[in-house]
């Protein structure tokens, strides 16, 4: 039998940072405002509370998850468009963000 290899020890990962561009907190235009709250927040806090949004108003499209059926207040957000697709969604936010 051949003699077992002694494995070496995991290098320890230091713990992640977050990005700063994404934690600053920028602020939403009107129209993003009556979805996620009038006071400035960071991107991925506002990206979590549209896709609550569009969970708690069904808005997901059954077949495509990946696609949101936009109701008249997201429409607003998303330039008119009846459907938008997840990562088209990020971009169209992006737009509504001041810093």
């Amino acid at each position: 039998m051949p003699a077992k290899k002694a494995r070496k020890p995991a290098a320890k990962k230091s713990a992640r940072k977050p990005n700063a561009a994404f934690m600053k907190p920028l602020q939403p235009s009107a129209a993003l405002a009556k979805v996620v709250g009038e006071r400035p927040l960071p991107r991925t806090e506002v990206v979590k509370k549209i896709w609550a949004y569009v969970k708690k108003n069904g808005l997901q499209d059954k077949k495509e998850k990946r696609n949101i059926n936009a109701d008249d207040t997201l429409r607003e957000i998303f330039g008119g468009k009846r459907t938008v697709s997840m990562f088209e969604m990020t971009k169209l936010v992006n737009d509504n963000l001041k810093s």
